[in-house]
C-alpha cells in the first residue's frame, strides 16, 4: 500500500499571481470551429489556454538498469497553465514519484519542476486545424537528489491538431476523427553524468480520436445513450529516439484509452503499452481528471491576464 502526500510548491504561489485580475471575455477552451479538441494524457495539445490537470496518475515498470530487478513506477502530478498574452501560455508541472525495484526498499521524491510555455501560430476554422510552438524546461535540481536530475532539460516543440470535419458527406462518419500531436527535441544540460553520456533525444507523438460528441452534434445524431455520446476515444502515441552518445533504440509507449466529457470536467483512462523491452516489461495504466476551470470560474480563467484575443473583442 502506497501513502503519498503532495506538498505545496511553488504552483500554488503562481496560481495566486495569476489569477489576480478579472477576465470578462472567453475564449472557449479547446475549440477550433465546430471542433472540441480534448486534453489529452500523454501528449500535449496544440492550445494556450488556462487548464488544470489535477491528478494524473501513472503506473508503470521500467526495466532494471543492467539487467537488474524491474522497477515499479507511481506517478502522481499535477499541472497548471495559465494564458498570460492573447495566445501565450505558461504551464507549471510537479510530479511526486515511487519507484521500488522488485524486491527492494521504495525511493521516493519529487522530480524536477517543469516550465511549459506556449504559443498558438495560426488557426484555420474551417479546416479545424491548429499550430503552435512552444516547449518544456526541466528545471534541474528543483527535484528530490533521490529521483531527479541535477541538470536541467529543454526541450522546443511543435504542436498541431486538425479535425476532419472538412471531408465530403460522402465520407461523414469519418469526420469525428482528429489528430493532434508534437514534436519536439530534447537538449541535456550536462553532457555526462558520472562519466555515463546523456544523449540528445527526438520527442515525438500523436493522438488520434473519434468524437462521439462531434458526430452527434455535427454529423448525425445516431441515438447514443447520453453516457456515451460524451466519450472520445483515442489512442496516443509517445516516443523517444536517442539522437547522440550511443543513446540506444528508440522506447515510448501505445496507449488506447477513453475520455469523458462534461461540461465541468473531463475524466480519461489510458492503458500504458511499452512498444519493445528497452521501454518496459509489463502494461501499465494511467488516469487523469482535467478540471474546465475555465467553465467552472469564467471571471478569473478563460481568457489572457493582459488583452484580449481578437475572437473574444
Amino acid at each position: 500500500m502506497y501513502t503519498f502526500q503532495l506538498k505545496k510548491i511553488a504552483m500554488a504561489a503562481l496560481m495566486t499571481a495569476l489569477v489576480g485580475s478579472t477576465i470578462t471575455k472567453l475564449h472557449a477552451h479547446g475549440f477550433v470551429g465546430d471542433r472540441f479538441f480534448p486534453a489529452t494524457i500523454q501528449t500535449d495539445d496544440p492550445f494556450a489556454v488556462d487548464e488544470l490537470a489535477l491528478p494524473t496518475i501513472q503506473l508503470f515498470n521500467n526495466p532494471g538498469d543492467g539487467g537488474g530487478p524491474k522497477v515499479r513506477e507511481i506517478d502522481i502530478s499535477s499541472s497548471f497553465t495559465k494564458e498570460i498574452f492573447p495566445k501565450f501560455a505558461l504551464g507549471i508541472t510537479e510530479t511526486y514519484v515511487n519507484q521500488r525495484p522488485s524486491g527492494g526498499p521504495s525511493v521516493t521524491g519529487f522530480d524536477n519542476l517543469s516550465l511549459s510555455p506556449k504559443y498558438e501560430v495560426w488557426q484555420n476554422n474551417p479546416h479545424e486545424f491548429i499550430f503552435a510552438v512552444g516547449g518544456d524546461i526541466d528545471l534541474g535540481g528543483t527535484g528530490s537528489k533521490a529521483i531527479a536530475n541535477s541538470y536541467s532539460t529543454y526541450t522546443p516543440t511543435l504542436y498541431y491538431g486538425k479535425g476532419f470535419g472538412d471531408l465530403p458527406d460522402s465520407l461523414k462518419y469519418l469526420k469525428p476523427f482528429a489528430l493532434t500531436g508534437t514534436l519536439g527535441y530534447q537538449i541535456q544540460g550536462e553532457a555526462s553524468t558520472d562519466g555515463v553520456a546523456n544523449p540528445n533525444s527526438l520527442e515525438w507523438g500523436f493522438a488520434l480520436e473519434y468524437s462521439l460528441p462531434y458526430l452527434e452534434n455535427h454529423v448525425e445524431d445516431v441515438g447514443l445513450p447520453k453516457f456515451i455520446k460524451n466519450m472520445i476515444p483515442l489512442v496516443e502515441f509517445s516516443m523517444s529516439s536517442p539522437e547522440n552518445h550511443g543513446g540506444g533504440p528508440t522506447t515510448g509507449t501505445i496507449n488506447p484509452g477513453l475520455l469523458y466529457e462534461t461540461k465541468n470536467f473531463q475524466v480519461g483512462a489510458e492503458a500504458v503499452i511499452p512498444v519493445n523491452s528497452a521501454t518496459g516489461p509489463n502494461v501499465g495504466a494511467v488516469v487523469q481528471v482535467q478540471i474546465y476551470i475555465d467553465d467552472i470560474w469564467p471571471k478569473i480563467f478563460g481568457g489572457p491576464i493582459f488583452g484580449h484575443r481578437e475572437e473574444d473583442k
